[in-house]
């Protein structure tokens, strides 16, 4: 048996009609015949009895005509799936995310990305900025926000969204504070210690932390090392140093801590957040999310980012 024959039957069952059956399916009556007449050959035994008064359904037909109905069901919600897959409307999407992304982005992005794709399975995955890059490369991973500026990586796109500026974390206690200070130039804590990221886990955000101390002449006294920004805090919390941070950080309240802007940044120096995916390859839920990524999570100042990114790495 198939579908149609099922259907059909289920449709006669409903009408006890040929005629008024075979309009509803849009055939002819003939062959409507033939397929119930086939339906029955394969399940052994009758399916109506033909009287004066109309079709009378025999017990078989009212014995499966129940489980016909949920195979046809089952079936068009087998049909909808594959339809809503094909197009990104539902399946699973395993998106990698750096710690600092849940202060702000993730708070905003994951109630809109349920609401606006109900049927969507979100896995989310805690990584650094170097594992989200390589499990979109080893596809254990289909898309992840990270730092950046990164460097060129094969087969994944960096999409920059916002920009960010470190700003310094130091004790609540430290002379830096004094006044009420809320700013100062980099430059002025050459000769503090620093809570730097270890390069062998973070060397992106690492290189850059290290690389804005150099843009303010001095390279960083390191007396600590530690990759968690909430582990970062709790070490200036207690004294051992300061740390740069990006500015995004500042929405956690931690005791003991007090940011300070930085006035000396130089204005083509940056660290954002950004959307790393697969530069082929993509599925049409990671397109259908990452196109609504661009559209309501992207600055202006960053799309114009991408686009001189691009531009430049194609010549």
């Amino acid at each position: 048996m198939d579908l149609r024959q099922l259907q059909r039957f289920v449709t006669l069952m409903e009408t006890r009609n040929f005629h008024r059956a075979a309009a509803l399916l849009h055939m002819a009556q003939p062959p409507l015949s033939v397929s119930i007449r086939r339906l029955e050959d394969t399940l052994g035994g009758k399916l109506f009895e033909r009287h004066p008064s109309g079709l009378i359904p025999t017990p078989m037909a009212h014995a499966i005509l129940r489980d016909a109905r949920i195979a046809l069901f089952h079936a068009e919600q087998c049909r909808l799936k594959a339809q809503e897959t094909l197009h990104g409307l539902q399946g699973q999407l395993r998106m990698g995310f750096i710690g600092s992304a849940t202060y702000k982005l993730l708070p905003q992005l994951i109630p809109a990305l349920r609401h606006t794709f109900p049927k969507l399975e979100l896995d989310l995955l805690e990584m650094t900025s170097l594992e989200i890059l390589e499990g979109i490369r080893s596809q254990h991973v289909d898309m992840g926000f990270l730092r950046f500026p990164v460097g060129d990586v094969p087969e994944v796109e960096v999409i920059p969204l916002e920009r960010d500026d470190f700003v310094l974390a130091v004790p609540s206690n430290s002379p830096l504070t004094e006044g009420g200070r809320t700013q100062l130039a980099l430059s002025e804590v050459a000769q503090q210690p620093f809570i730097l990221y270890p390069k062998s886990r973070v060397p992106g955000l690492a290189a850059l932390a290290a690389t804005r101390c150099q843009l303010s002449g001095f390279a960083p006294r390191v007396v600590q090392e530690a990759m968690q920004v909430h582990t970062i805090l709790s070490l200036v919390a207690s004294g051992v140093g300061v740390a740069l941070v990006a500015g995004v950080a500042q929405h956690v309240q931690f005791p003991g801590v007090t940011y300070l802007t930085l006035t000396d940044t130089p204005a083509e120096f940056c660290v954002g957040m950004a959307l790393a995916v697969p530069h082929s390859r993509r599925s049409a839920i990671v397109n259908n999310v990452l196109e609504y990524v661009q559209l309501h999570h992207q600055v202006p100042e960053m799309q114009q980012y991408a686009l001189r990114t691009a531009n430049s790495s194609s010549v």
